[in-house]
């Protein structure tokens, strides 16, 4: 007789709106007890929690384990972002403090959430985290964004940093690179920089929905062969091949 498989427990970054809604909405389908993250619990599901604030992370990760149904975590999936402008022009400080604000949430704090996903998996049973990098850590991005080019390619390093130290003892380790996302984040964006000058750089003729990003992560998140651990997946409509 087969045994029903050992229930699931996901931790999702920036699950309120965007991409991180929709992976939490597929990884529920599936039957994956989500724990969502948001800067404010807007629901019994999501821990509130500013990852701006270098306490978040431990804060995030402890409250998960206790939420869990089994007292475990996993699949962890490093969604939650920030995406502001940084121009050139802007004084010293203003600049460096917009840079390190997006390196602190868009990398630092994944990378704690990383650590400690990685330490519990390696006390025994494994688990999978899943990285929403960027495009632009490989195509980088426009002047006013050296800041999260930066931040993700850093991820995308982190990533296979991970998948390669300890795939052994069971932690897999998966990216996924978007461009272009029908998200507010990005709409915002495209109207700025002028929208259809930036659509005509897309050879598929438009950015990616959430559910298509999100249908990549279940993917890596349930799905993926172990022997994938250390893939980047790109999504962007071939604005960038490699």
């Amino acid at each position: 007789m087969t045994q029903p498989a050992a229930p699931i427990t996901a931790l999702v970054t920036g699950s309120s709106r965007g991409i991180g809604a929709a992976i939490a909405a597929q990884l529920r389908a599936r039957g994956v007890t989500v724990i969502g993250h948001a800067s404010r619990a807007h629901d019994a599901n999501t821990i509130g929690a500013d990852l701006a604030d270098p306490a978040a992370p431990s804060a995030i990760w402890e409250q998960a384990l206790e939420r869990s149904p089994s007292g475990r975590i996993d699949v962890l999936v490093n969604n939650a972002g920030l995406f502001a402008p940084n121009p050139l022009g802007l004084s010293d400080i203003e600049w460096l403090d917009n840079w390190e604000d997006t390196l602190r949430i868009n990398l630092t704090a994944a990378a704690e959430l990383s650590r400690f996903a990685v330490r519990h998996w390696l006390q025994g049973g494994g688990g999978r985290v899943v990285h929403i990098a960027s495009r632009a850590g490989y195509r980088g991005d426009s002047p006013d964004h050296w800041h999260y080019a930066a931040a993700k390619g850093g991820m995308i390093a982190m990533h296979k940093t991970i998948a390669r130290q300890y795939a052994a003892q069971g932690v897999m380790s998966y990216a996924v690179c978007p461009g272009f996302t029908d998200t507010a984040m990005a709409g915002d964006y495209l109207s700025s920089r002028g929208g259809a000058q930036l659509l005509a750089d897309i050879p598929l003729g438009r950015v990616a929905t959430p559910e298509e990003i999100a249908t990549i992560v279940t993917f890596c998140a349930l799905d993926a062969p172990e022997s994938m651990t250390g893939t980047v997946i790109d999504a962007n409509g071939a604005s960038y091949v490699r």
